[in-house]
């Protein structure tokens, strides 16, 4: 059962066909809403920005070479090749904890898990590098926090773990779990630690890591952390919301698999029940970094509306206390399988659900619409039809001298001024703004200042989505002096009209236009 040589076979295995088929899948399928939005920030970098912190647009920077790589599949290279580290990364400290079985399970528990081979493995998102800093933190933490003597390796452990969180702050703001969950498991199980001086250079080096962060912030009044606040923080009189606690609850299940959140609450069971298969001590770190940051998110679920993946990083640590719990029953039990059944049924759900995904997207197998239910994977269709035939339009516009210059286009949000932004730039070099509130606009209110103004008399081009229709005369009939009928084009999944985009001439801008 525990033949070394069977476990690493397994694990490249798994590393190999993993990498292969989010590599496929990365460049199979068109970009989403919030990736194309985090593409602008390496393309418009800055110390931090509206949403969130900077690292994910260094990120794509590295692995595009600047963005002299257009594709999609070099986008999302990045959470290909840090989701492919990452799955050795948690076999590392599975094996630490315990053994090597128990690495192997938590490597299958994390790879069969939608936000780790999905959100983080393929999307190009914030939670991509904060996945790859948040698990080398863990190891770090657990190579250092527990052990009752402060050698010079374990102290050397702790600084690490210090960048390691600062650049997991860099990437996204709930890192900031490992700092409160390192301190509280110092505070209550090992307080010698608050006398090595390490434990004060690892927090001060998470801190400076942080601080162009802070530095941004100041120059934009805390933009950044005062809207997410707004966004997480209940009012004084908002009412109760038993219906976004239950998407929550519901949505942690189905991004984590479900099989994997049995494993994890059946392992938490175990625990109570005093059944120990893993050090204390480690199981005790694993929790005061990761329950925190799940029932936070649960209890604003109660007022607020939630995303389940804002929780993901919790379900590092409870993948690897199940995968301890699994190792130990498996051997208790001598199944005589490397891979018992429950993980075999967690990789067929995810087999089963990426191929009906990627399906639906590109070929639209379930006429969800017919059903007068949305079909979500629109958001992820479409958009490379839309760039060449834009492009028809505005060289011939240009040719019959309808509209002049290089086609500039005013948008009202940031989505979809991104995905147009993106797809439509690739075709052809086009100015896009984004006029509203900062709430709606988000990073294009800097944006827009880069891009310079757009002087009076010019021509623009608004494109408006039958499935997210706004009529441009609502937003800028004062602003022209003329807003054209519309060309539409149409766009097709194989015989099926899944979208519609009307393209509209405004003729005449009446002022200049001064982001």
């Amino acid at each position: 059962m525990n033949d070394e040589k069977k476990i690493l076979r397994a694990l490249w295995l798994l590393i190999i066909i993993s990498a292969a088929a989010r590599a496929f899948i990365a460049g199979f399928i068109e970009l989403g809403n919030d990736e194309v939005y985090y593409r602008l920030y390496a393309e418009f970098p800055a110390l931090s920005h509206f949403d969130h912190p900077p690292m994910v647009g260094w990120v794509i920077q590295l692995f595009t070479l600047n963005l002299s790589l257009h594709h999609e599949f070099f986008l999302r290279l990045a959470s290909v090749m840090i989701g492919t580290v990452n799955t050795w990364l948690i076999f590392m400290i599975g094996r630490y904890i315990k053994d090597s079985l128990t690495g192997l399970y938590a490597a299958i528990l994390y790879t069969t898990s939608l936000y780790a081979f999905v959100i983080t493995g393929i999307f190009i998102l914030p939670d991509t590098p904060q996945n790859l800093f948040w698990l080398l933190s863990i190891y770090f933490l657990i190579r250092s926090l527990p052990s009752m003597e402060l050698t010079r390796t374990n102290r050397y452990f702790m600084l690490a773990a210090g960048v390691t969180t600062g650049l997991a702050l860099l990437s996204k703001y709930s890192s900031a779990a490992l700092l409160s969950g390192a301190f509280f498991f110092i505070l209550f199980h090992n307080r010698k630690w608050f006398s090595a001086k390490e434990t004060w250079i690892a927090f001060l080096l998470a801190i400076l890591l942080f601080v162009p962060v802070i530095a941004w912030n100041i120059n934009n009044d805390f933009i950044s952390f005062t809207f997410h606040e707004s966004r997480i923080t209940p009012g004084k009189t908002m009412p109760l919301h038993p219906d976004y606690f239950g998407t929550e609850v519901i949505g942690q299940i189905f991004y984590n698999n479900p099989v994997n959140v049995m494993l994890i609450i059946t392992a938490m069971i175990a625990w109570v029940r005093r059944k120990r298969f893993m050090n204390v001590d480690y199981f005790r770190l694993l929790m005061w970094i990761c329950m925190p940051l799940t029932l936070v998110f649960l209890g604003f679920s109660l007022f607020r509306q939630t995303l389940p993946h804002w929780s993901g990083p919790a379900y590092s640590g409870f993948i690897l206390i199940a995968a301890a719990w699994l190792a130990d029953t498996s051997i208790q039990g001598h199944t005589g399988r490397l891979v018992p059944g429950v993980l075999r049924a967690a990789i067929i759900f995810l087999a089963v659900l990426l191929t009906l995904a990627v399906g639906q997207i590109r070929f639209g197998w379930i006429p969800l619409e017919r059903w007068k239910v949305r079909d979500i994977t629109y958001d992820l269709y479409g958009w490379r039809q839309l760039g060449p035939e834009f492009k028809t339009i505005a060289e011939k516009d240009n040719a019959e001298g309808v509209m002049t210059g290089d086609p500039v286009i005013f948008s009202w949000r940031w989505f979809p001024a991104a995905n147009m932004d993106y797809y439509l730039g690739r075709e052809i070099p086009v100015r896009l703004y984004a006029l509203g509130t900062l709430e709606r606009i988000h990073k294009y209110y800097w944006i827009d200042k880069e891009r310079g103004p757009v002087r009076a008399g010019s021509d623009v081009y608004f494109l408006a989505l039958s499935d997210d229709f706004v009529d441009p005369a609502s937003l800028y009939v004062k602003m022209f002096d003329t807003i054209m009928p519309p060309d539409t084009i149409n766009i097709l999944r194989g015989q099926e009209l899944v979208r519609q985009v009307y393209v509209y001439r405004m003729k005449g801008l009446k002022t200049d236009y001064n982001p």
